[in-house]
């Protein structure tokens, strides 16, 4: 028996409980963003699941119905597509959170994506529904907040890992620390990650109404700007800000870096292998405080970094490394007025 699933770009909507039409709409009429149905077609592979509000993977098969929104998405390591390449109705699932447009390039390495048929946009009163119209509006005012950014040489490079260790650290040390993921194409696993950290609230760029970053520069700092006025609200001590993929990237990463005002007071760079933190060095101009992910994974490989580079690099899966890093990190965030950790319950 068929049944509806929506993916987790429809967390921020009340798609499940407020009602909605369904009807084909011609394509000049779609836009990125449009919260639209699409029926599962194929046979299934592993990437037959779809990530819900909630976060759970759920899987799906044939006749199953699809509720996402129209993006796009230009991932290094695994796959390229859009919205606008949509033809005769067949769709894919560019992210298992329901961002949906149709692959122009896609690995060899990747199984399968779920194969869609579009059936037609969510409608109320006869308007389209959009992400944007329940995007969250941020508070008159700038960033001031003190921030850990981090950045990524490319996607699956360690940033979530990262950003999850120096939440709970953060925590450890009585802070209120709120997470979040600037950049990025609609995950909503990785800002979970940062809850399971300890962050007292996480936010991401579909709160403000983008299934995916790529987009025109304007649009992303309007988007970004409430938002980040919306932490600075919050009045946290830190915020832990992931800038999904990298800077270089069509991503927005770069204007998100600038959208954080000056106050990031670290800079963690996830990297691949020592080379590309050379590259992500030279190409966007950027010299980070330390560096983690795979290149540190083993000590001739923090050396090859730090004999490159001159970057500290620490293996955060390894205790002696954590404990160096954390160390580090006091030093950046405090300076000479170090926080003593909370007692253990």
């Amino acid at each position: 028996m068929s049944r509806t699933v929506f993916g987790s770009l429809a967390r921020i909507a009340d798609l499940a409980t407020g009602g909605y039409a369904v009807s084909a709409l011609a394509m000049d009429q779609w836009r990125s963003g449009d919260y639209v149905e699409a029926v599962v077609t194929g046979e299934p592979s592993e990437l037959y699941k779809i990530e819900d509000p909630e976060g759970i993977m759920i899987p799906v098969a044939a006749g199953d119905c699809v509720v996402g929104a129209l993006g796009d998405r230009a991932a290094t390591l695994e796959g390229v597509g859009s919205w606008t390449a949509v033809k005769n109705g067949n769709m894919a699932c560019l992210t298992n959170a329901g961002l949906l447009g149709q692959f122009t390039c896609l690995s060899t390495l990747l199984p399968r994506p779920i194969s869609l048929w579009y059936s037609g946009h969510l409608l109320r009163g006869g308007n389209k529904i959009r992400m944007s119209d329940f995007a969250l509006s941020g508070c008159p005012g700038t960033f001031s907040t003190p921030t850990v950014l981090l950045v990524g040489t490319s996607m699956s490079a360690g940033k979530t890992l990262t950003g999850r260790k120096v939440t709970e650290w953060l925590v450890r040390l009585g802070k209120r620390v709120i997470g979040a993921k600037l950049t990025g194409a609609g995950r909503y696993r990785d800002i979970l990650s940062f809850r399971d950290g300890g962050a007292t609230e996480i936010y991401d760029f579909v709160d403000v109404g983008l299934p995916s970053t790529v987009v025109p520069e304007e649009t992303f700092r309007q988007a970004i700007r409430p938002l980040l006025q919306h932490i600075d609200s919050r009045s946290p001590d830190f915020l832990v800000a992931e800038a999904g993929a990298s800077p270089l990237e069509p991503y927005n990463g770069d204007a998100a870096v600038e959208e954080l005002n000056g106050h990031v007071k670290c800079t963690i760079l996830c990297a691949s292998d020592p080379y590309a933190v050379v590259g992500l060095q030279t190409a966007f101009k950027l010299t980070p405080d330390f560096v983690s992910g795979p290149a540190t994974t083993t000590s001739a490989a923090r050396d090859l970094v730090m004999k490159l580079t001159g970057v500290p690099a620490y293996n955060i899966l390894q205790p002696d490394s954590l404990a160096a890093f954390e160390q580090a990190l006091t030093t950046h965030l405090f300076g000479d007025h170090e926080p003593k950790p909370l007692p253990q319950k």
